[in-house]
């Protein structure tokens, strides 16, 4: 599962919400369940093969279903079963004797169906149940989670075809638990089990599940039945099943297929999309000494879907976000498509093939598909791709509330769904990008391969990794994942120096200054003296420690943690001639980065302003950005300088990113002279430079600025949409109003909010028409409940209340007509504050 790039944070006023679909979870939950230790599901019953034969009701959103399910006691011999069925109808249960069903007694209550065998059973035979059921998802009551915003498992998506923009589909989320909500079986995570799927659909719709397409078949009536099997057991949560209007790319992966489907008026641009897939696949499979092993690959991409990807064994589940036009991929980069892609394929070893034995140990699953995007960057893109995400990664980990107070591995937590966090997913990503550095290349990527092969198509949990590690690499690591995996928090890393030229001797002062027990640090630190550069390896095992080594001449830098990979919170005492030092001279996209941001702000210094000005020429375009970004042009020495450069990358630069970023810092300084590089901007491609250009364009003439804006609307994304929307607010009306309005509506919650911050109350302001201005403040409104738990309202109701005094300013100075219209507006805006704020 990936959430949509959890690690991407957007900052709502004094609410922090994780974008798209994923928030940060709300801390006020009974601390008392917190001591509800959760371990591994005992095994009663083992699931050894599930078959099922479904049709779909579109007008009640009902799945109706016939299963046939074989189990067998795991050890003990027993006479029950019981299975996970969330708010259904069981029709019927039998057991399957000779080909005849035999009824059974059950008892049900709504979620749990508690099944009396018809005889006892051994764990040498084999049994199979037979059900008729109906599945009714839209009426159960399910509460998704942080990473998952949904539970219900199946979704029908526009099925009456009311919405023209929207397609209709089917599709289903298995993850944590929410199978169940569609067919009876054991659901938890160390269950495995073959299967067998039969879809009856319309025909003119495709089909996708796990594994492979075995048969098609007319049904009557303009139905088709599809069967798809899976060869191979993988878990209940990973079970899968799409239905819709999609146009298939078919591309392969030595003789196994490797598939994607998409909307048809994205199906042109698939193999920019997916395309780099089997290449991934290789790299994967060469890294861990595992080819991959399932006989197939598909992707598929859907609409509304509650997350951001899952790994469904074979099948991987996308939202929306990642079909793009031609156009809009001009400006990716490293994108959370191309890094969701490595990440859901990732799983299908650690995850799929390997699975976690309970939510307990999710690490096995999640942390190691976060740390695969930092793999495949540094593979595809190289070592500074690599750096840049592993380091976003952390930063993601230490600015998030209450993470600090977290083991990787947990068995106390409130709720299964609260372990797809950042410390899962982020921190356990830089954790294993640690280990690794620590063990090695080669004794990394071995003890994985062990780990694979020792529990190929069962269950792991972190003491099998460690174990593999330590029989690989013949080290102890209980040190390691009592500290990383069963224990919480960073250390806290200060570091000051000092030379003492008479005895030629370097100092060096670790603290770790966080509350609680010191951890353990092996580290490179790094000296360059005398034109050379000398490694040497250190242990911090203290909360204080001391380093001294005898030198010819002082050193020009002394770099800690010389590999950048410890996950540490770090006040590095460095003087400005040793960032700038480092800048140069380090290896490392952090080395330059921490340079970078040490010396922000102090370009009155010669060697600062050295740095700030190569870094616009950085060989990293996300450094070259942050260079543009941070450089301040008030230095009357700097601006001299960094002008040319600045408008040389704006005209010249291949990254959109780059360029778009070069114009916006031109933008702001309003020169006369620029306004035909704007004007010439706006005729790229690049929607992220168009943006940039319109918003500089408009900053010196508003006027013009709405007449280029106009010209944009027929074809417009990402940030020439923004920038239209803060052209309009600032200079539109009642023309313009629609696009505005039609941009929030489509937008994620960061753009909502975002579009409510760049004029969008104020253009609100300029509106007199009160069936307009009211549908406004109902979809404001809408918002604030909707996202209430995650502390939106509040912003949202002062940006209501500030409209409301807008409206009561200009009745206090209007005629008799108007002056009624708008007090009915501020009257109807005081009605939806008093309705937020008593929602729950």
């Amino acid at each position: 599962m990936n959430p949509n790039r959890f690690k991407r944070f957007a900052v709502f006023g004094a609410a922090l919400l994780i974008s798209s679909a994923i928030f940060a979870q709300n801390p006020t939950k009974d601390s008392a369940l917190l001591k509800i230790y959760h371990g591994s599901a005992p095994k009663i019953n083992d699931l050894v093969n599930t078959k099922l034969d479904v049709r779909f009701d579109y007008a009640k959103h009902y799945l109706y279903g016939k299963e046939w399910v074989t189990l067998k006691p795991h050890f003990y011999a027993t006479d029950s079963l019981t299975l996970d069925a969330k708010g259904m109808d069981i029709n019927q249960i039998a057991v399957v004797k000779n080909g005849k069903n035999v009824p059974l007694k059950f008892s049900y209550d709504s979620l749990k169906l508690k099944i009396n065998l018809d005889k006892k059973y051994t764990s040498a035979e084999n049994y199979t149940v037979y059900l008729s059921y109906t599945a009714k998802p839209d009426q159960l009551k399910a509460v998704g989670s942080a990473a998952i915003s949904d539970a219900k498992g199946l979704y029908f998506i526009n099925s009456d075809g009311a919405d023209k923009t929207k397609p209709i589909q089917i599709w289903t989320q298995g993850e944590t638990e929410s199978s169940s909500a569609w067919f009876p079986t054991i659901d938890k995570p160390d269950q495995k089990t073959l299967q067998e799927i039969s879809m009856t659909v319309p025909s003119k719709y495709v089909t996708l599940s796990n594994g492979k397409l075995i048969s098609q078949k007319p049904a009557g009536n303009g139905l088709r039945t599809d069967t798809w099997k899976m060869d191979k057991p993988n878990a209940p949560y990973l079970f899968m099943m799409a239905v819709g209007d999609f146009k298939i790319y078919k591309d392969h992966y030595k003789d196994k297929e490797v598939n994607y489907y998409l909307e048809p008026k994205y199906a042109p641009f698939a193999k920019q999309i997916f395309g780099f897939t089997p290449e991934l696949i290789g790299f994967y499979s060469q890294k861990l000494g595992v080819d991959f092993p399932w006989n197939k690959y598909s992707q598929i991409v859907v609409r509304d879907y509650v997350s951001g990807a899952m790994e469904n064994t074979t099948a991987t589940l996308h939202g929306e976000y990642v079909q793009k036009t031609a156009r809009e991929m001009l400006d990716d980069n490293y994108s959370a498509g191309e890094s969701t892609i490595a990440h859901e394929l990732f799983h299908q070893w650690f995850g799929d093939y390997v699975t976690t034995e309970s939510w307990s140990n999710l690490t096995v699953n999640e942390s190691f598909a976060d740390f695969s995007e930092t793999l495949w960057a540094e593979h595809r893109y190289g070592k500074d791709e690599g750096g840049a995400h592993i380091y976003e990664n952390l930063q993601a980990y230490l600015n998030s509330k209450d993470a600090q107070t977290k083991n990787l591995v947990r068995f106390h937590y409130v709720d299964k769904e609260d372990m797809f966090d950042v410390v899962t997913y982020q921190k356990g990503g830089c954790i294993l990008n640690m280990l690794r550095n620590y063990l090695g290349e080669d004794a990394f990527f071995s003890g994985l391969n062990l780990y694979l092969r020792q529990n190929a198509f069962g269950n792991g949990e972190a003491q099998q990794l460690r174990l593999a590690f330590e029989k690989v690499s013949g080290k102890d690591l209980n040190w390691f994942f009592n500290q990383w995996y069963y224990g919480a928090g960073n250390p806290d890393l200060t570091i000051n120096y000092h030379w003492d030229e008479a005895g030629k001797t370097q100092s060096v002062y670790l603290a770790q200054t966080q509350e609680g027990a010191a951890f353990t640090l092996p580290m490179a630190v790094d000296i360059y003296a005398g034109g050379k550069m000398e490694r040497h390896q250190v242990w911090m095992k203290g909360k204080s420690d001391t380093l001294t080594f005898k030198l010819p001449v002082k050193p020009n830098l002394v770099n800690v943690d010389g590999d950048k990979v410890i996950i540490a919170k770090k006040t590095d005492n460095k003087t400005t001639e040793e960032f700038a030092f480092q800048y140069f001279n380090a290896p490392l996209y952090i080395d330059r980065l921490e340079a970078i941001l040490a010396l922000t702000g102090k370009q009155n210094d010669a060697d600062a302003r050295k740095v700030m000005l190569a870094a616009l020429k950085d060989k990293y375009y996300g450094l070259r950005t942050l260079a543009i970004r941070n450089i301040s042009l008030s230095d009357a020495a700097t601006k001299q300088s960094a002008l040319p450069i600045l408008t040389n990358i704006a005209q010249n630069d291949h990254n959109n990113t780059v360029k778009a970023t070069a114009i916006v810092a031109l933008g702001r300084l309003k020169n006369p002279a620029d306004l035909s590089l704007f004007k010439s901007a706006l005729n790229s491609q690049s929607y992220a430079v168009q943006g940039a250009a319109l918003t500089a364009f408009a900053a010196q003439n508003p006027a013009g600025g709405l007449q280029l804006a106009k010209g944009f609307e027929k074809d417009n994304k990402g940030a020439l949409t923004r920038a239209i929307v803060s052209v309009y607010a600032a200079q539109g009306g009642e023309t313009e109003l629609p696009f505005v309005s039609k941009a929030f509506d489509e937008g994620t919650p960061q753009i909502k909010f975002n579009t409510m911050q760049q004029g969008y109350i104020n253009m609100l302001g300029k509106i007199n028409d009160t069936q307009k201005v009211n549908a406004r403040v109902d979809a404001f409104k809408d918002f604030a409940i909707k996202y209430k738990q995650f502390g939106i309202d509040q912003p949202v109701v002062s940006m209501l209340n500030q409209l409301k005094t807008q409206k009561q300013t200009q009745a206090n100075q209007a005629d008799a007509a108007l002056k009624s219209q708008l007090n009915a507006q501020a009257d109807y805006i005081t009605k939806a504050v008093d309705q937020i704020n008593g929602s729950k």
